[in-house]
C-alpha cells in the first residue's frame, strides 16, 4: 500500500483507503475517491496530480493525494 501521490502515471489502481480528518475525506468521497474504486493517475506536476476517477478529471494537491493511499 502506497499514497496516490507515489503512484505511476497510467496504471489503474484499486483505493485501498481514504484518510484525513472527516471533513477530508466527506470531500474525498464526494469527489469520488472511495474504498474499492479506481483511479488512473493522468500526469503530475509539482506534486499535484491530475487523477481519472469515474470517467472524470479531478485536479488533487500533493497533501490531498498523500490521504488516499492505493
Amino acid at each position: 500500500m502506497m499514497p496516490l501521490n507515489l503512484a505511476v502515471a497510467g496504471e489503474e489502481l484499486l483505493i485501498r483507503k481514504v484518510g484525513g480528518s472527516p471533513e477530508m475525506r466527506k470531500h474525498l468521497e464526494d469527489m469520488g475517491f472511495v474504498a474499492g474504486g479506481f483511479a488512473t493517475v493522468i500526469t503530475t506536476l509539482n506534486g499535484n496530480l491530475i487523477v481519472k476517477i469515474k470517467e472524470s478529471r479531478v485536479a488533487l494537491s500533493e497533501e490531498l493525494a498523500r490521504k488516499i493511499m492505493v
